[in-house]
């Protein structure tokens, strides 16, 4: 897909301001997402000290994903995805005050932090693709690439933000209070939802019924040369990456030994964090890269090298200009990605599209837990993220040379 007049246009979405509404509300709920994971990664690793439970907060987060993703996205093109995404905002509400409530009692354990891990993963799925589905409804047919672009981007900031606001939130507020003002962020989704009236497409839908309606889908996206190439790099960067890196972080932190681990801790985020910012802003404002298949394989070959030298290097200067390019490289990559399924998926059914899109860029992080967590046990989270990053490498070569023309 090349870019088109429409896609050069800097924010032409933010016109309309049903979009602006969808932007602001989803950023914050994905901050707020973001700053859980953060601040109950680093109370969980205080606590117990065990890295194959930061493996198992990334299995027991995306396994969902991966089992009700093609579901849900049937689910949203029959019912109002508004209704969806409030169930799910009521979900994470719930969560975070479960572990406000255990950290100001001091009655944490194991199985609690494992329930609340699977709880958390679980609201996400009511979340993601009833939510990409909703924005086709409420932009225009040619504001919808910038539309998708803003919305990646939105996302895909919230997951780099997100941390780097947590990290400030558990130096400067603490755990408990940081948990309980976090619940609150997501207020306003739901509030939102409640206001926003929009005119349904309106295609002929039917429930997903079996296995079969599922190969039928994917018979339908084998058609589709883009959404194929783009489907599997976003699994195989789930798979082998993932975020999985930020729940072993309080690791690379105190490994890296540069000061307080807390506030070391803090500024790794927000090197990651600053990254994605920048790529964000160029890719919306001065035209970005080229929108397509190949431009979005290279840029993730940049993020596997950033995220290897991150791995391997002892000096925590190094760590936060490689930290920094992982966040531009991981922005620029998964929000083109996204660009180009959601804007090349057939109307009838999208909704069963942006399914399997769910499932393999977020259903397949649950393998990172084993890829960067277990096997971090074992022979270190440094050693794991660089073996990583490496097999991440090789794979997206390999669909790079599939994507050359004959």
């Amino acid at each position: 897909m090349s870019s088109s007049t429409a896609t050069r246009r800097s924010f032409a979405a933010m016109r309309h301001p049903r979009f602006r509404g969808f932007f602001f509300t989803y950023l914050l709920a994905m901050m707020a997402d973001n700053i859980e994971h953060v601040i109950s990664y680093w109370m969980i690793f205080q606590k117990f000290h065990s890295p194959a439970l930061g493996g198992f907060a990334v299995l027991s987060h995306w396994l969902p994903y991966l089992f009700f993703s093609l579901p849900m996205g049937a689910l949203a093109d029959r019912v109002d995805p508004r209704r969806l995404i409030q169930i799910g905002m009521a979900m994470f509400i719930g969560v975070s005050l479960g572990w406000g409530y255990f950290f100001a009692t001091d009655t944490l354990e194991m199985w609690h932090a494992m329930l609340l891990l699977v709880l958390h993963g679980c609201a996400g799925v009511f979340w993601q693709t009833p939510s990409q589905l909703l924005l086709h409804a409420i932009v225009e047919p040619e504001e919808l690439q910038s539309a998708v672009r803003l919305n990646a981007t939105a996302r895909y900031l919230g997951i780099l933000v997100g941390p780097a606001v947590g990290g400030a939130m558990l130096v400067w507020l603490g755990p408990i209070k940081g948990m309980f003002l976090n619940a609150c962020y997501y207020v306003p989704v739901i509030l939102w939802l409640w206001l926003l009236h929009y005119r349904r497409e309106a295609t002929g839908r039917t429930a997903v019924r079996g296995f079969q309606d599922i190969v039928r889908t994917l018979r339908e996206i084998a058609s589709r040369p883009q959404i194929v190439s783009m489907s599997l790099l976003a699994a195989a960067a789930a798979a082998f990456i993932g975020n999985s890196y930020q729940a072993q972080m309080p690791n690379f932190a105190i490994d890296l030994g540069h000061g307080d681990p807390g506030a070391a801790y803090s500024i790794l985020l927000a090197a990651d964090a600053a990254g994605a910012l920048t790529a964000g802003f160029l890719l919306e404002t001065l035209g970005g890269f080229t929108t397509g298949a190949r431009t979005a394989l290279l840029l993730a070959m940049g993020w596997c090298c950033a995220l290897a030298c991150f791995a391997l290097t002892p000096i925590y200067s190094l760590a936060l200009i490689f930290l920094f390019c992982a966040g531009f490289f991981e922005l620029s990559f998964s929000s083109m990605a996204q660009t180009v399924v959601q804007v090349e998926a057939p109307a009838d059914i999208r909704g069963r599209v942006l399914g399997v899109f769910g499932m393999a860029s977020l259903g397949c992080r649950a393998f990172a837990g084993i890829t960067v967590g277990l096997i971090g046990s074992l022979f270190g989270v440094h050693i794991s993220l660089a073996l990583a990053a490496a097999m991440l490498l090789a794979a997206v070569v390999a669909l790079l040379l599939r994507s050359r023309p004959a």
